[in-house]
């Protein structure tokens, strides 16, 4: 390490700095390359890890391929998704915009709030069940953007997240070395042995094929 001469209490901040890089994060969505050692739920580009009382609910196609992904705990529930983004810019920021202006053409106001990951988007929409909250929240990684959007009380308040919050701070990214388009999903897929599973009990269910 090279020092400039600074004054000592600068000196000392940027050595925890460069102690802390060294380290990581503190927490996630992590980069695969700097995640820490833990049990997770491998669907391709993302890994969810293992916490208890949540469930992890997927759609898939008959081929394994993830369509959505959403994390339950209760009455609260946290949708995933994870996309390709540029080297150098964040495009959360782009992304919230559009979701807002979205919201608004659909006669849904949102509102932008500070919260612990950044710049958040929540509204509150019309559904045939009654008026739903949303929480959109967004985390740019290095070539890569997860967003989540929490539901039920967590939308209102971000302390009743619990373990869908550790979930995602918990979250790993594995965005792969290919070119993709900017804001391209990220391919998620099942795990072998559940999509086989998965597939076999479709097949039971479907009965025997006439010859």
């Amino acid at each position: 390490m090279i020092f400039s001469r600074k004054r000592a209490d600068e000196t000392r901040d940027d050595a925890v700095l460069d102690v802390e890089e060294a380290a990581g994060p503190s927490r996630g969505p992590y980069d695969v390359s700097e995640a820490p050692d833990a049990p997770r739920l491998d669907l391709g580009s993302l890994q969810i890890p293992a916490v208890p009382d949540v469930e992890v609910r997927v759609q898939a196609d008959p081929q394994g391929v993830i369509q959505q992904v959403v994390l339950v705990h209760g009455q609260n529930a946290l949708q995933l998704g994870v996309f390709a983004a540029p080297r150098s810019d964040g495009i959360w920021d782009e992304v919230r915009e559009e979701i807002r202006q979205s919201l608004f053409n659909d006669g849904a106001a949102a509102q932008e709030v500070e919260g612990e990951y950044g710049t958040e988007l929540r509204a509150r929409l019309r559904t045939p069940d009654g008026m739903t909250d949303l929480r959109f929240v967004g985390i740019d990684g290095p070539r890569w953007m997860v967003r989540g959007v929490f539901q039920g009380q967590a939308a209102t308040d971000p302390t009743a997240a619990g373990p869908l919050a550790a979930c995602l701070d918990g979250l790993v990214v594995d965005r792969g070395q290919e070119a993709k388009p900017v804001r391209e999903p990220l391919p998620l897929r099942l795990p072998r042995e559940v999509a086989e599973q998965q597939a076999a009990q479709e097949q039971a269910a479907a009965g025997p094929q006439e010859v």
